[in-house]
């Protein structure tokens, strides 16, 4: 058991370095924490990869913007290679639900899929 909470807690600690807004600027260290298969269906309903993400994150310049807040982190180790998250996202008024699927590799924890769904008030 303390291994899978170990693991947890290594993939929600890498979770919110996504959400940092000096790591999301570099291409380096966001595609240091992406799986090389990685895909994601956004807020906005766009289907992202890997290399589209981390091309649209580079380009983000608003430093003025909010910071990205999570509340509610939950996780649950599925396999010895697989961890999945929930959890909710406020920036700048808007809200998701959020699922991410961390895989275990050679260099560690890399987010595999993740899912953002809007929700109101």
């Amino acid at each position: 058991m303390r291994d899978r909470a170990e693991a947890v807690d290594v993939v929600m600690a890498r979770e919110l370095r996504l959400l940092d807004p000096d790591v999301r600027a570099s291409p380096e260290l966001v595609g240091a924490l992406l799986h090389p298969e990685f895909h994601e269906f956004g807020a906005s309903g766009r289907h992202w990869d890997r290399a589209s993400i981390i091309a649209a994150l580079a380009g983000v310049t608003d430093q003025e913007s909010e910071p990205i807040t999570a509340t509610g982190m939950r996780g649950v180790q599925l396999a010895s290679d697989l961890v999945h998250l929930t959890f909710d996202t406020e920036h700048n008024g808007s809200r998701a639900h959020r699922s991410s699927l961390w895989r275990l590799t050679e260099s560690g924890w890399l987010l595999y899929f993740h899912q953002a769904t809007p929700y109101g008030g």
